[in-house]
């Protein structure tokens, strides 16, 4: 499917309905605690849950999404928070962030095919400053047989490991602080099984990009 069809088909489902919950993902609130605050960068945005939360937590937010329905939903919550999110539309197959700029980069279920996934995770890693962060949340592959949820499509699911591996060959210096699988079960009933990611750019990297 062309990317002009898939991100129309994205427009539709925000115009729906908000699909992303009253909160942000569990998973990312894990990931995120205790960092310092800094500059932060959410890839995949969609509706804008999580980018406002991490404003309201003191990050300095950029969202970015191929969707305009989705960016629009995402500043009419962060309106209604009282914070202040940068909205950027941008086609992440076409855009890249700049490089070693923010110090922390989220990636939040942005389930990709695996020939798309390594260009769009690789840029990411890359847009990370000299001592900054990459959170990456997924549904791990045990969703597909334990956990509920997540894309139809199997093939999209990964392992935390797989990713630190996949980053790894693109740039051997980051290191990994956090590869986890979370299990989110309530009692009683099934819940998202997610991979969560943390790597780390080391912060003796001098910047050539301020």
């Amino acid at each position: 499917m062309a990317a002009d069809e898939r991100r129309i088909q994205w427009d539709a489902r925000h115009q729906a309905g908000d699909f992303e919950g009253e909160g942000p993902n569990p998973t990312l609130v894990l990931g995120v605690a205790n960092l310092p605050l800094g500059t932060a960068l959410e890839l995949g945005s969609g509706s804008g849950t999580n980018a406002v939360w991490l404003a309201r937590q003191g990050w300095r937010t950029t969202a970015v999404d191929w969707s305009p329905v989705g960016l629009a939903n995402g500043r009419a919550k962060a309106d209604a928070a009282g914070v202040s999110v940068e909205w950027q539309e941008r086609n992440l197959f076409e855009w890249t962030p700049p490089a070693r700029s923010f110090d922390l980069v989220v990636i939040v279920y942005l389930h990709l095919p695996p020939d798309e996934r390594g260009p769009v995770y690789a840029a990411a890693a890359a847009a990370l400053a000299p001592g900054g962060r990459l959170l990456v949340v997924g549904h791990d592959r045990l969703n597909a047989t334990e956990g509920e949820g997540g894309p139809p499509d199997q093939t999209r699911l990964f392992s935390p490991d797989e990713i630190a591996r996949e980053l790894a060959v693109a740039d051997p210096s980051l290191e990994t602080e956090r590869a986890e699988v979370v299990r989110r079960v309530p009692a009683p009933g099934r819940a998202p099984i997610d991979s969560l990611l943390l790597i780390r750019r080391p912060a003796s990297q001098e910047n050539h990009f301020t």
